[in-house]
């Protein structure tokens, strides 16, 4: 019991001077844990790297397309009597592209298999005949619940090509009983339709790492608690398509990234 606690104790005082520490309780979730193999030869030592950020924004350049949603072939999907919506292909406000999916798609080991969110789930549901949110994201293994919030029915059709994710074809009445379906292998873009409305369409992302993100209105992302190191960083479009940039991530520090698409 005493050695035990000289060794917490020596173990904090230690981690505030910021040394490498022999292993006796759980590193925070804003440090990195690299095994013995990769960075030290000698057995039961375990290196803790504070991990950095990557805070960017998604960028568009070039006229906004202009397009609206027809729903006025269901009245139940009228949004407060209208049924002439935006689309949701093209958010932009002051060249700032909003729903654009931000992922590493290569980096260093540790950061390459740690997928640490891979229980979670997101809904998706499906208001005045739209799916929102537009664009979502999981880690492989992770799985999203479909609802349908309108009175008139839904369908809930989704169309993955990597062997592993299975196609999804389900029929949700007014208010219906949510449904989960779970995504097992990594996949950018997952097409989602409502056969049943056919303007009503969203996008499943399936991450192999926990660090991804989907930008904001404001343009903004943000990937937090990656170990430092190389990365190769994706930013996918549903109509844009993607684009890479090479980024650096050091200890403690916040490395701003800059992506730009245009029409």
């Amino acid at each position: 019991m005493f050695s035990k606690r000289l060794c917490c104790n020596v173990y904090a005082m230690l981690w505030v001077a910021g040394f490498t520490l022999i292993g006796c309780r759980q590193p925070t979730s804003s440090s990195t844990v690299v095994p013995a193999a990769e960075s030290n030869p000698q057995p039961g030592i375990v290196q803790i790297v504070p991990s950095g950020t990557i805070s960017g924004t998604i960028l568009f350049n070039g006229p906004v397309p202009a397009a609206t949603i027809d729903t006025s072939m269901d009245p139940a999907c009228a949004s407060g009597g209208k049924s002439q919506l935006p689309t949701e292909q093209f958010v932009v406000n002051d060249h700032k592209l909003a729903n654009v999916y931000v992922y590493v798609k290569s980096g260093p080991p540790a950061a390459m298999r740690d997928n640490g969110r891979s229980a979670q789930s997101v809904v998706i549901d499906q208001v005045n005949c739209q799916f929102r949110p537009h664009v979502v994201a999981i880690v492989a293994g992770g799985s999203i619940e479909f609802r349908n919030s309108d009175a008139t029915m839904h369908n809930v059709h989704a169309m993955p090509t990597e062997i592993g994710n299975e196609a999804v074809d389900i029929s949700q009445g007014p208010h219906g009983a949510p449904k989960m379906v779970q995504f097992a292998e990594p996949e950018t873009m997952i097409p989602i339709r409502c056969n049943n409305h056919p303007w009503m369409n969203a996008f499943v992302n399936v991450s192999a790492t926990k660090f991804f993100d989907i930008s904001h209105a404001d343009g903004h992302f943000d990937l937090r608690g990656m170990p430092p190191g190389d990365y190769v960083l994706a930013a996918v479009h549903e109509k844009l398509g993607e684009k890479t940039i090479n980024i650096t991530v050091t200890s403690q520090e916040t490395a701003k990234a800059e992506i730009s698409f245009a029409k």
